[in-house]
């Protein structure tokens, strides 16, 4: 088969695969609930509200949400930091550097864990995040005014990867993929986030290469959605329930949502219908 009916082969096996499971709940009307979710949920309206969905998706990266998020109650908790999440605002709060963010959180919120402060560490790291984020949404006068930039690179094929590109070095501790994540949860639906369980059911499945990085794994995912003709965030949020087991927005499903990964399962699965 040509690498069209490969793509459009793998999509229909992904959505098979999930409802042979047979797990109490998922249904296929609760299935495209998630495909869907980003065509309904309100986009925040306020650059606050921007500000903060950028700390959100900076927080998902490798161990940061259980250091970060988990041990003070959710990155909302920021706010009382954060002169309720105002970029100018906090720039002008913390012109002494990231010790001095780091400083007022342990001093107000009081984290539980170890605060480690050494170069490698994730909150001196995510605190950078928190002051550059800060530095590039106060370019923006609105709300408005953001989504426009966003919209110019997303109308054109040829230039929406190099938003995420941009937005990576822009914002300290982003990087490709996080800002992937951040731009499809705000609702643009082009954008996919290539993520450990994209990366490796796309390297098993033959379509991507086996060393692809981030960018290659999300050109992969846009075209496999192109040719199964649905959107890149149907596409991703498909193989990620499969690589993440996790319903999070209906906790009646598995344990509070969860019902274990099944990645293993399902590349062995699709390799075998694919030929591979």
């Amino acid at each position: 088969m040509n690498q069209a009916e490969r793509d459009q082969r793998a999509y229909a096996l992904a959505k098979e695969f999930v409802l042979r499971l047979n797990v109490a709940g998922v249904t296929s009307e609760l299935l495209d609930k998630y495909l869907r979710l980003s065509d309904i949920k309100p986009r925040p309206n306020s650059i606050s509200e921007i500000y903060g969905r950028i700390l959100r998706s900076a927080q998902n990266a490798n161990m940061r949400a259980g250091v970060v998020g988990g041990a003070i109650g959710g990155v909302d908790k920021l706010g009382v930091v954060l002169c309720n999440f105002q970029p100018s605002e906090v720039l002008a709060k913390f012109t002494a550097g990231w010790e001095q963010v780091l400083d007022e959180i342990e001093d107000r919120l009081q984290p539980t864990g170890k605060i480690r402060r050494t170069s490698r560490s994730i909150w001196p790291h995510f605190c950078q995040t928190i002051l550059s984020a800060a530095q590039f949404m106060e370019q923006f006068p609105s709300a408005d005014e953001f989504y426009q930039w966003v919209d110019f690179f997303d109308h054109d094929d040829r230039t929406r990867a190099a938003l995420p590109l941009l937005l990576d070095r822009e914002i300290d501790g982003f990087g490709f993929a996080l800002a992937c994540d951040f731009l499809k949860e705000l609702g643009y639906i082009n954008f996919a986030k290539p993520d450990v369980h994209l990366h490796d059911i796309f390297v098993s499945l033959k379509l991507c290469p086996e060393n692809a990085d981030d960018y290659e794994v999300f050109k992969a995912v846009v075209r496999v959605a192109k040719n199964a003709e649905v959107t890149p965030y149907n596409a991703d949020k498909l193989f990620w329930l499969i690589g993440s087991g996790y319903f999070y927005d209906d906790e009646h499903i598995g344990e509070k949502g969860r019902i274990g990964s099944h990645k293993a399962d399902f590349i062995a699965y699709a390799q075998g219908q694919l030929g591979l």
